[in-house]
């Protein structure tokens, strides 16, 4: 029975540092970065990926000790090169917005890529964006395609509204009005002021759905309160048609919280 025991303590180191990362993630969720930090620090010493990657992030972020850009590039990198996808994720970030690090999109592209592939949704979220826009990548609209419908399974929303725009712009795919307001409503719903404002529009000109302005409004109050420039261009226009009394029903409306959508 060795093997057993062999076993058995390989198992004891591993779930006494799930147990400290437990207790580590639960001081962070409190605040007590401090606390956090005289855990993790112990075991990111030891190997331990993803607490390498918290104290780099950490330290990028000024939490429980001083901004040191260095040092959250040195941990994050540790954790990465160790193949942690949140690690890979947050040092993309640095090298996409040359925090602490040269700028380097080709870095920053590779690493979402690895994260994404292990399937860290905010990852697949960026790496969707990256290939879509075309600006600090070779535009690849099937890929972006592909990596945004994964994000938007794990609940991304930004990534159900760039499912919209993918639709409704023909991006890869044929023209489909409907799924774009379908994929609109999805991020919408979830609070993507962007999402929001696109299913407004889509209400305002029945794209995909039926002609509805006073819903278009109550979408597009949501997005402009939520802070996207997209509904700019077309709230002024929706609100000079509609009567005192429709008026009052889309506020009423938009002031109602969002109900969490059905999976």
């Amino acid at each position: 029975m060795r093997w057993l025991e062999a076993l058995t303590k390989k198992e004891q180191p591993a779930q006494a540092a799930a147990e400290q990362m437990a207790a580590a993630y639960e001081a962070a969720g409190r605040a007590d970065y401090a606390r956090a930090l005289a855990i993790w620090g112990p075991l990111a010493h030891a190997g331990v990926a993803r607490a390498q990657n918290n104290i780099g992030a950490c330290f990028s972020e000024g939490l429980g000790v001083g901004r040191d850009l260095k040092l959250a590039l040195q941990w994050l990198t540790l954790s990465a090169q160790a193949g942690d996808p949140v690690g890979q994720r947050n040092l993309a970030a640095l090298y996409f917005n040359g925090t602490g690090v040269a700028q380097d999109f080709a870095r920053a592209l590779e690493l979402y890529r690895a994260a994404a592939e292990q399937g860290d949704a905010p990852a697949q979220d960026m790496l969707s964006w990256m290939l879509l826009e075309g600006e600090v990548a070779p535009p690849d609209p099937a890929e972006a395609r592909r990596w945004a419908e994964a994000a938007a399974a794990a609940g991304v929303a930004a990534s159900m509204t760039r499912l919209g725009m993918i639709f409704h712009n023909a991006l890869g795919v044929e023209r489909d009005p409907a799924k774009a307001a379908f994929w609109w409503r999805c991020g919408a719903e979830r609070g993507d002021a962007d999402g929001q404002a696109m299913l407004g529009a889509a209400y305002h000109l029945g794209a995909g759905v039926a002609r509805d302005p006073v819903e278009a409004l109550v979408w597009l109050r949501r997005a402009r309160a939520g802070g996207s420039a997209l509904a700019g261009q077309f709230v002024n226009t929706v609100e000079t048609a509609l009567t005192p009394a429709e008026l009052a029903e889309a506020e009423r409306r938009a002031a109602a919280p969002l109900t969490e959508p059905q999976s």
